[in-house]
């Protein structure tokens, strides 16, 4: 579930977005913010499905409830196998959440929050296009995610001459450099708001062409949509708030393992557990149900 801004919002003007290279190809921004809501049962639904899909729903509950956020294992329901009318309908009943991710240059993995925070769908493909893994993962985000955006990263960052227009770039890539070599695993985030300093249009373009774009782009929506990509350089994203005209209003560069933003908290684990609680009261009938 996407949080409050962390930083102060200020409306921006032309030239505070940095133009993409064209071979940044991003998703379209999240529309409308989803909200929670009870699925509704379906008298029409074969029991015997619905039963399949409430024990898998009941399975991963209670694997979420032995594993708090945190925990060294993560909750994992492997769906590959599984009868597909009972993925159809676990797929329909869970529905899509406000985060989204996706690997830039690869194929190999979907993954897509559910409405229960912190409860991810996850896909696994084949280089032609096969589905070799299916999976219900509970956790802040995937771990993969955060792996994938070290793929390709390096601290050898060259500075830019400068150039006409260019007036800030190189003090900020300095701090953004120094805190990237500086920064261990587990650190407290560091975000520097270009919203609020004096960034040229080509401050801005000399940022992105420098940080340029990493593996990993992850779309949040919820108090605001928002766009995060990871950089080539390690623990450096790019942290962009969008109003819903898709106006871009809050500009951060942040240093960290993964921006807060896109992580469900240990809040919204919980609550998702409740939550899943009142999915089953829904679907199961009362003699089956124990939670």
């Amino acid at each position: 579930m996407m949080k409050a801004f962390p930083v102060p919002v200020v409306a921006v003007g032309p030239g505070s977005q940095p133009e993409e290279d064209e071979s940044l190809q991003y998703l379209p921004l999240p529309g409308s913010m989803m909200t929670f809501a009870l699925p509704v049962s379906n008298d029409e639904a074969d029991p015997v499905l619905m039963a399949a899909a409430c024990a898998v729903v009941e399975q991963l509950r209670n694997k979420m409830k032995a594993a708090p956020l945190g925990s060294a294992h993560t909750p994992v329901i492997e769906l590959q196998g599984m009868d597909p009318e009972v993925v159809s309908l676990l797929n329909q009943t869970m529905g899509e959440g406000e985060v989204s991710i996706s690997v830039r240059g690869s194929s190999r993995y979907r993954i897509q929050e559910t409405v229960f925070a912190g409860v991810w769908r996850l896909h696994e493909c084949a280089s032609d296009g096969h589905l070799t893994r299916d999976a219900i993962m509970a956790c802040a985000i995937p771990p993969m995610v955060t792996q994938w955006a070290q793929d390709g990263v390096s601290l050898d960052c060259k500075m830019p001459e400068k150039s006409a227009g260019i007036m800030n770039a190189p003090a900020v890539l300095t701090e953004i450099v120094g805190k990237a070599k500086a920064y261990q695993a587990g650190d407290g985030a560091h975000v520097i708001n270009l919203t609020l300093l004096p960034m040229s249009p080509e401050d801005l373009d000399c940022l992105a062409l420098t940080l340029g774009a990493g593996a990993v782009t992850i779309l949040s929506r919820g108090y605001g949509n928002c766009r995060i990509t990871s950089t080539r350089l390690p623990n450096v994203w790019w942290v962009q708030y969008f109003n819903s005209m898709d106006t871009l209003i809050l500009n951060t560069i942040e240093v960290s393992d993964m921006p807060e933003v896109a992580q469900a908290s240990k809040e919204d684990y919980e609550d998702s557990i409740e939550r899943l609680g009142e999915w089953l009261q829904v679907m199961q009938v009362p003699e089956q149900l124990d939670v």
